[in-house]
């Protein structure tokens, strides 16, 4: 007998399982990638001078612009527009207070994300994944395109890119929640920092190729770099509804090996299923972080008698949804959102306004300061990763974090400083600051999320997942609505005032990622003297201690 090809001996090498799940990983990646390449170019065409606002006059130089900066000697002149009353640009973006528009029109999506986000969880936990996140993608597609239709049939009405941009916003909170717990449901908490670490990329992936793809056409037909980013979107969400499998159930694949207690152990070693070496790894003393994030039924606490299941509203044998305020109560969720909120505030910053930054510090033309804005997100990459790494071998994600934010903070500060001695440094200090920036961001919408929505108070609860993520993400929603906002209103008077700003947040955060450590310590030693409930909150130490209720059959 013939020895099988080496391709061929690859692929058996892997089970069916595996394979399914390899291929939820890259579907998922790709469908939130699209997400975020619809997102990014209203960045790059705002910053485009010569389209939606130009230096038309002379006497425009000293008072419109960016802290008075002239137009640079290369710039082509702007071009007239057909029908637009002025050659200052796109009316109503061709003012002197041009600035403010486009910060309106940042603030409007995300304000309106961040608000559907908290609405996006609860209803997407009662519908099926794979039909609402096909109608997010599809929406989200439309009204990206919509944008761009402004170009080609000459409208100038304030209203109208608001208003587009504030229901672009509500559609796209579809797609976390569902991604999310679809990754959830395939992947069990075994190594989840690197597996989401890895996965979060497409953060970084998505806004890089919205650069490249917007930059196409922002010198020469805006319009087309909104309605080609709608459109892959659009088609993406054709592909979700035809190939995204919610559960491992669906196809009769096994449950992740994390999910089962004869094969769970935790952390950076690799799963065991010898039954001794998994009793070893629980008479182990537990970190306070750990017990609070990862404990599952692998690894049990000496109190399991405190959780209760609730029933469901109906008859079914199905679990119920947990609540807005029930998913509140689990420990860390408010602590990391709040985090949440401030490194989002500084990520979303830096997506909004670092390419109009570096088109002003580095006098680059538009396209040249949009793809090398993408090193923010290229080192954002690398950060993600990391965190999840130190995050597994640490087994704290709350230190984590506090360690990058710690870092983050003094490199924002000279990144203000060094961007202005020329190029080579700002590539240096973008890479620098993307890593350190990103890295908590990445880390607690994703595999933070994951351990508090699969918390040991939930049973199992995977509906749970998608309110948590929701909370989490749409507090934080809340900061990166801020934050563009907050440079438009200070850029004027001085982009170091901007990056005052940011170095503000970042702080703010670390005292938050410091809270949530402090509060798993806290947790942690109740937890040892029986003292936690099942839903987050604390038992009096004479509080009796009742038996589990399970449902009725």
């Amino acid at each position: 007998m013939a020895p099988l090809p080496p391709g061929i001996r690859f692929i058996v090498s892997f089970s069916r399982d595996q394979w399914y799940r390899a291929f939820i990983f890259i579907l998922t990646f790709l469908l939130y990638a699209s997400f975020h390449l619809s997102r990014k170019p209203i960045s790059i065409v705002k910053m485009s001078q010569g389209e939606l606002h130009s230096y038309c006059t002379a006497s425009y130089e000293g008072e419109v612009g960016f802290h008075s900066q002239s137009p640079k000697a290369g710039d082509t002149p702007a071009q007239q527009l057909p029908d637009n009353g002025t050659d200052c640009g796109w009316a109503p973006f061709d003012q002197d207070n041009f600035q403010q528009l486009l910060g309106a029109l940042d603030y409007s999506f995300l304000c309106a994300y961040a608000v559907g986000m908290y609405l996006s969880g609860i209803i997407g936990e009662r519908l099926p994944i794979r039909y609402y996140l096909t109608f997010g993608m599809v929406a989200s597609g439309a009204f990206t395109a919509l944008f761009g239709v402004g170009y080609f049939y000459n409208i100038h009405s304030f209203g109208f890119y608001v208003v587009t941009q504030i229901v672009n916003g509500l559609v796209q909170t579809t797609g976390w929640p569902s991604v999310v717990t679809c990754l959830g449901n395939w992947f069990g908490k075994g190594r989840r920092g690197l597996i989401m670490g890895v996965w979060n990329s497409h953060t970084s992936v998505g806004n890089i190729l919205g650069s490249l793809i917007a930059g196409c056409w922002v010198s020469t037909c805006w319009g087309l770099s909104f309605v080609v980013p709608g459109a892959i979107v659009a088609a993406m969400g054709v592909v979700c509804f035809l190939f995204l499998i919610e559960h491992p159930k669906d196809v009769a694949c096994s449950s992740s090996p994390a999910m089962h207690p004869e094969s769970y152990e935790n952390g950076t070693h690799r799963f065991r299923l010898q039954k001794q070496a998994l009793t070893e790894e629980r008479n182990k003393p537990l970190d306070p972080e750990m017990q609070c994030l990862l404990l599952s039924d692998g690894k049990r606490s000496g109190h399991q008698n405190h959780v209760v299941i609730l029933p469901t509203d109906g008859g079914g044998g199905g679990i119920a949804a947990i609540s807005f305020v029930g998913a509140l109560k689990i420990p860390g969720v408010i602590e990391f959102s709040l985090c949440l909120l401030f490194a989002k505030l500084v990520s979303y910053t830096f997506l909004f306004w670092l390419p109009l930054y570096i088109t002003n510090v580095d006098r680059l033309d538009v396209k040249k300061a949009g793809e090398l804005s993408t090193l923010f997100d290229v080192g954002g990459i690398f950060g993600g990763i990391l965190a999840g790494v130190i995050s597994d071998r640490l087994e704290k994600r709350a230190s984590t974090c506090g360690l990058m934010l710690l870092l983050a903070a003094p490199t924002l500060y000279v990144f203000s400083a060094i961007s202005e001695m020329g190029l080579e440094a700002t590539i240096a200090m973008l890479l620098l600051s993307g890593a350190l920036v990103s890295g908590p961001y990445a880390l607690i919408t994703t595999a933070v999320s994951a351990d508090l929505g699969t918390h040991k108070s939930l049973k199992g609860n995977s509906h749970a997942l998608a309110t948590v993520t929701a909370i989490i993400d749409g507090t934080g929603s809340v900061g990166a609505a801020l934050g563009p906002l907050l440079a438009g209103l200070l850029s004027p008077s001085g982009w170091s005032n901007v990056f005052y700003m940011l170095v503000f947040a970042d702080a703010c955060a670390l005292v938050m990622s410091e809270a949530a450590a402090c509060g798993f310590q806290q947790v942690g030693k109740e937890a040892e003297r029986g003292l936690v409930c099942a839903s987050g909150g604390f038992l009096s130490p004479s509080a009796p201690k009742h038996p589990p209720v399970k449902r009725a059959e």
